[in-house]
């Protein structure tokens, strides 16, 4: 913080302010922030990697997942057995005292029909919890 003083050899011109200006740091800066936000992503999934060979085994699954299917009638099948509603928690139950494993509970893959009721989903998912079955996928088609 100086003070300005007219020189004595020219009368009226100012002398040279010592600032900088931020403003247009701070645009760019802003600007190049954005571009890496949306390029980054970007980069890591489009990279094609060659892998090297590996003598090791490939990891082998303790179990198969289950299958447990609703059709559009509102029936249970668990894999291609038909179960029915009074029936369904012991039958859970079973395959969950069976079922776990090193890698915990067993894998369970829900299907459902898609014009099946949301509360007939919800009481079979209320079911697999209750059995103790809580590694739960639900399998759609892809569009």
């Amino acid at each position: 913080m100086g003070l300005n003083l007219p020189s004595a050899k020219g009368k009226g011109r100012r002398a040279p302010m010592a600032e900088i200006n931020v403003t247009p740091l701070v645009d760019v800066m802003l600007v190049l922030l954005i571009i890496f936000m949306v390029t980054a992503p970007l980069m890591t999934t489009g990279v094609p990697v060659n892998l090297p060979d590996s003598r090791a085994k490939a990891v082998e699954q303790e179990q198969q997942p289950l299958t447990l299917s609703i059709d559009a009638s509102g029936r249970t099948f668990i894999d291609d057995a038909e179960v029915s509603a009074d029936n369904l928690p012991g039958e859970l139950e079973k395959i969950a005292a069976a079922g776990a494993g090193a890698t915990g509970p067993r894998q369970v893959m829900l299907r459902a029909d898609r014009g099946i009721d949301y509360g007939r989903v919800n009481a079979v998912l209320g079911e697999l919890n209750r059995a103790g079955l809580n590694r739960v996928s639900l399998i759609s088609v892809a569009q």
